[in-house]
């Protein structure tokens, strides 16, 4: 059906109604416009609120320096004022055998000093001696190599330790406990790739001499996880949990990385044994360790014996010394002597304090670490760092932290801890912003009674106003 054309009269009907409703809407937006320019411009023709003015541009925003150097013409204690400050601290009973030196680490003058010549037993704090001679002695850069080569028999690949004790099993990817640590997985693949095959692998120890523990260490201590016995190659450094500080040690540590090489080639663990590499033995595969500088600030953050034992002996073979305990103690008194610091007085029996046989003087501990925070030695000015920060880091996170807070966050300090001595030996900015150091030594006293009190010896060098 066709639809009806429209007439004339309807159609101009139509047109009129059309130009209405385009007349109106035309209108409705011209209203709704001059309303909302109103709105947006609250300057329009308001007697009352004045001419137009234009707000001042914002300040610009700047970073404030935060961390500034000490002021050079910062005032130095008055030793006589310090004396007396310390005076009650340092007659506190609980230190029963105590010896001390504090210096300005700007003159290297020393301010106050206690019997400091006494050689005492000085627990971890002899790690200081340590990483002394390790910074001078070798570039920061260094690192040690684990390599795999050839066997004499076709069937054969040596594991050839070079005193990293820093190597992991852990999965590539996943938590290891030394960050920056080697993979197993690493030298595992590499071998994989050369295409090497064998059925039996021997671990070569050779790069370390004489005996796997120190004079003045208990074998209990490798199940309390304090020590293990001192191999050339090492998992976790001989961790039985490889993520746990405290976790029990292996009694041998270079066959079970043997062992876990086999595993992740297949390899039945029991072709594994200890024996030597040929001269010139072809290489397979090679993983190194983190740089020195890396290792150096692990052993003094969480106190490391395995690790410092480690880069003894890294500082025995830099300087031509037997690599055993004997040479390695050697080389670190060596190596510090030849750099100009007096020694007179030590004796050590390993480099990591552990033994009840080694004794330091306070004096020789305090003068490192003037040399470090003063112009003396400025290859040891990063030992600074690698201290723990009182009440925050490393061991002396849970020092602090209640009571007298008075230090906290502003002593750094290795701590040293045996059954019957305790020791400080840091440095600690005053408050009238100067540097002092100090060797603070307790012995014949329990950890639990001589800690707090050498704690809060620290803390009155930090708030004395002893101009």
């Amino acid at each position: 059906m066709k639809r009806k054309s429209l007439g004339s009269v309807e159609r101009a009907q139509r047109r009129r109604v059309v130009r209405w409703l385009i007349a109106s809407l035309v209108a409705v937006v011209a209203v709704v416009a001059a309303v909302a320019l109103v709105s947006l411009q609250p300057w329009g023709n308001d007697d009352g609120r004045g001419d137009l003015t234009t707000a001042a541009a914002p300040l610009a925003v700047l970073p404030v320096q935060q961390i500034a150097p000490l002021p050079p013409e910062a005032p130095g204690p008055d030793p006589a004022a310090l004396a007396a400050a310390l005076d009650p601290v340092v007659n506190n009973p609980a230190l029963a055998t105590f010896t001390g030196s504090v210096s300005d680490a700007a003159t290297a003058a020393v301010l106050w000093r206690d019997d400091p010549d006494r050689a005492m037993l000085p627990a971890s704090t002899a790690k200081i001696l340590t990483a002394a001679a390790a910074m001078t002695a070798l570039p920061m850069d260094h690192r040690v190599s684990t390599d795999v080569v050839r066997g004499s028999a076709p069937n054969e690949i040596v594991l050839v330790g070079g005193g990293d004790p820093t190597l992991t099993a852990q999965p590539i990817g996943t938590e290891n406990f030394y960050p920056g640590a080697a993979r197993l997985d690493d030298l595992a693949d590499q071998i994989r790739r050369s295409g090497v095959v064998a059925d039996t692998i021997l671990v070569d120890t050779t790069a370390y001499t004489g005996p796997a523990l120190a004079d003045g260490w208990f074998p209990a201590d490798i199940a309390g996880g304090y020590i293990a016995p001192i191999e050339p190659v090492m998992l976790d450094a001989g961790r039985i949990d490889p993520l746990d500080d405290e976790s029990a040690r292996s009694g041998t540590p270079a066959l079970d990385v043997g062992r876990a090489l086999a595993e992740t080639l297949g390899i039945d663990p029991a072709n594994v044994r200890l024996d030597a590499a040929d001269s010139g033995a072809a290489p397979v595969a090679s993983v190194q360790s983190a740089p020195l500088r890396d290792r150096l600030g692990q052993m003094m953050w969480r106190s490391d014996n395995v690790l410092a034992e480690a880069i003894g002996r890294e500082v025995a073979i830099a300087t031509n010394t037997d690599p055993s305990f004997a040479g390695a103690t050697k080389a670190v008194t060596d190596t510090l002597a030849a750099a100009g610091m007096d020694v007179a007085g030590v004796h050590l029996a390993d480099a990591s304090g552990l033994s009840m046989n080694d004794a330091i003087p306070a004096r020789v501990l305090d003068r490192v670490l003037t040399a470090a925070a003063g112009e003396g030695q400025p290859q040891l000015r990063p030992m600074l760092d690698y201290l723990p920060v009182a009440g925050a880091t490393g061991t002396l996170a849970d020092r602090y932290a209640a009571g007298d807070r008075a230090g906290a966050g502003w002593v750094r300090a290795k701590t040293g801890t045996l059954d019957e001595a305790s020791a400080l030996v840091g440095y600690v900015v005053d408050t009238d912003q100067r540097v002092l150091t100090f060797a603070l030594m307790s012995n014949g006293s329990p950890p639990d009674v001589s800690r707090p009190a050498l704690d809060a010896i620290a803390a009155t060098l930090r708030s004395c106003g002893c101009r």
